[in-house]
């Protein structure tokens, strides 16, 4: 069950994993943006937040590396722009460990199904740490 560093970006996203991609001579990162995601009525996607990027990976040094764009509106402050991500294929323990996490933390997502995978959600711990939930591979175009 991998750890993986889940930086996020202020609207130059895209610009900063190429960056990455070039010097660590990874492949071109393959990027889902917010405008890829389908459309739900209940929640309209704002055209600014269309083009950002909602999910790429790169591997560097054989570390699973993942970024994105905030959502327009959401808080950002440099520094604090990381969260880790548990990529795995128990949905068991992954829900034991979240449960864990959210007993003194703070909820973002309740673990569900998306449209990327069968279960994700996101906890903030009682540290101020985030952890993110992903059942198996999250990876871009997988």
């Amino acid at each position: 069950m991998p750890v993986n560093p889940y930086l996020t970006f202020n609207g130059n996203c895209r610009e900063v994993v190429e960056y990455y991609a070039d010097v660590f001579g990874t492949e071109k990162p393959q990027v889902m943006t917010f405008g890829d995601a389908p459309p739900n009525p209940e929640y309209p996607l704002p055209e600014e937040a269309k083009p950002l990027v909602m999910h790429t990976n790169i591997t560097v040094c054989g570390t699973n590396i993942m970024f994105s764009d905030v959502f327009p509106g959401m808080p950002f402050q440099t520094g604090n722009n990381i969260s880790l991500a548990i990529v795995y294929d128990n949905s068991d323990e992954m829900k034991f460990y979240f449960e864990k996490l959210k007993a003194d933390g703070t909820v973002r997502m309740e673990l569900q199904e998306t449209f990327w995978s069968k279960l994700y959600g996101s906890v903030v711990d009682k540290f101020g740490m985030e952890w993110q939930f992903n059942y198996a591979s999250c990876e871009v175009g997988k």
